[in-house]
């Protein structure tokens, strides 16, 4: 009985390590050149949108969600949402070489439900990076229980298209929003790699 306890439990163990080991593996790639936008992270595509709203609301899952400003991109852009499944590395990178121009921060919190916009708001880090032509943002949300977000970047800093930026740590989405003068290449359901995935091509 002792002996089968143990068992169980190293393969337990052996089991553990293997998920982790899989889960912040840091894989090199290659990144395209040329006048485009790649991917910030692995994963699904899962959204979408064109908006000219000021401000946009993010689902994250079934659970959770965040609010983000549209405006400081553009007049009319486009949101396109990565969900990074367990499997996926957890790296983000740049989708575009520039500077960062801006981190903000926010941490998840539980909002009072007689609130318009009751419920879970997940931690999240957005980060806006430009350069000559034209603004992004990479939005890395965490979720409601594993809040852990990594940036390696900060403001003033340059960055190269596909560097690696940052990392969400157990269970993710990464946004990224455009502005809509970009040619979309992407769909959604669509699989796509960071720094290697052409999102978008610039006119």
């Amino acid at each position: 009985m002792i002996l089968l306890i143990a068992s169980v439990g190293a393969l337990l163990i052996v089991a553990v390590v293997l998920f982790l080991v899989q889960f912040y593996r840091n894989p090199e790639r290659i990144i395209p050149t040329g006048n485009n936008i790649v991917s910030p992270a692995d994963g699904r595509i899962i959204s979408i949108l064109r908006t000219t709203e000021k401000e946009i609301m993010i689902e994250k899952g079934a659970f959770g969600k965040i609010k983000a400003m549209a405006k400081d991109i553009g007049k009319d852009c486009y949101v396109v949402s990565i969900f990074m499944s367990p499997v996926d590395a957890h790296y983000n990178r740049s989708p575009m070489g520039g500077k960062i121009k801006k981190i903000l921060h926010s941490g998840g919190k539980l909002l009072p439900v007689n609130t318009f916009e009751n419920g879970l708001q997940n931690e999240n880090n957005q980060i806006i990076i430009e350069n000559k032509k034209m603004k992004v943002k990479v939005i890395q949300i965490a979720g409601f229980v594993a809040r852990r977000i990594r940036c390696f970047v900060k403001e003033g800093q340059s960055v190269g298209k596909g560097q690696r930026i940052g990392m969400i740590c157990l269970g993710s989405q990464a946004t990224l929003v455009m502005p809509s003068k970009v040619k979309l290449i992407v769909k959604k359901g669509q699989y796509v790699k960071a720094g290697e995935s052409i999102i978008a091509e610039l006119p």
